[in-house]
């Protein structure tokens, strides 16, 4: 199994997810999420994290930190040992409480973490669990919306986006969540890039260079491999036209999926160049790649681009 790579600087914002091992239940009670919100609030006071969004469900969790200090191993450690420990004491068990390490994206903050956010807040909805959001009580969406908000949670960052005033930001912020409580939303962790960052081609290119230059002994981690230099999406569509050059068709459906799964475009770019909404280029991806599963020789089709590509 291969090593996730850990990116942590002082600043660094991130998106992170915790869930149950073999899925299971890690809260089984209103009790069991005060604790471990508990044991949030006291990371922030011994470690310095900065919290802007949490929703906490039945067998995983979402956290959206800033780490001023870099050290969100330590802040990860804290709160999942702390609560792995009263869990076990309470119910008398032994035993991984979670499954594995968390799993953390490192996000360009001023690209996604409104969108990040709306994402977390609306989990509960996407679920069943609840209608709105502002009916599920374990998520700090009714925090943003209405205010009195714990001195752990910060929301102003998120909220400065919809305005300056405190009452219209928080008012516009509740219509932009519920624009998607109907569906219709893609999830904006679509676009993460070595199953590690999300954000602009700058942003990318930026940690590359870094972890590049600063981790010449890893280089074999999958992931520092899909941090190199990307193709533009110029460059994968006239591949895919080339290797494809008798079936148009099946020439546009893989330059779709190779420009979403590879290119590190936004949806909306890739969607002016196709003629298709951002769903569209998603839901186009998804069943070019269910039928290279069904027909091996798409598959080989795709290897033969991927190589020209250098991918």
């Amino acid at each position: 199994m291969s090593r996730p790579l850990r990116i942590e600087y002082p600043g660094a914002f991130y998106h992170v997810t915790s869930r149950g091992n073999e899925r299971k239940e890690i809260f089984k009670s209103a009790a069991d999420r005060e604790q471990f919100l508990f044991y949030i609030a006291a990371a922030c006071a011994r470690y310095g994290a900065i919290i802007h969004a949490y929703c906490l469900m039945s067998n995983h969790y979402h956290l959206m930190i800033e780490t001023p200090f870099g050290n969100l191993s330590l802040i990860m450690k804290y709160i999942n040992s702390s609560y792995a420990t009263y869990f076990n004491i309470k119910r008398k068990r032994a035993g991984h409480l979670m499954q594995g390490r968390y799993k953390a994206i490192l996000i360009e903050a001023d690209s996604y973490a409104a969108e990040l956010s709306r994402y977390m807040h609306l989990n509960p909805v996407r679920a069943g669990m609840v209608k709105s959001p502002e009916d599920y009580i374990w998520s700090s969406y009714r925090l943003y919306i209405e205010g009195s908000e714990p001195t752990w949670l910060t929301t102003r960052f998120i909220l400065g986006y919809f305005g300056t005033d405190d009452p219209e930001s928080r008012m516009s912020y509740r219509r932009y969540v519920n624009e998607k409580v109907a569906g219709g939303y893609s999830s904006p962790l679509m676009g993460v890039v070595g199953s590690t960052i999300l954000g602009s081609d700058d942003f990318v290119r930026e940690i590359r260079e870094k972890e590049l230059d600063c981790r010449t002994a890893d280089r074999d981690l999958p992931t520092l491999r899909e941090l190199k230099e990307r193709p533009g999406l110029e460059m994968i569509i006239e591949a895919a036209r080339k290797i494809f050059a008798d079936n148009r068709r099946l020439g546009r459906l893989a330059g779709i999926y190779l420009s979403h799964r590879y290119s590190g475009a936004k949806l909306k770019k890739i969607g002016n160049l196709f003629l298709l909404s951002d769903s569209g280029v998603i839901q186009a991806s998804r069943r070019f790649e269910a039928a290279m599963e069904a027909d091996g020789q798409l598959g080989e089709k795709i290897k033969e681009i991927k190589k020209i590509l250098d991918l």
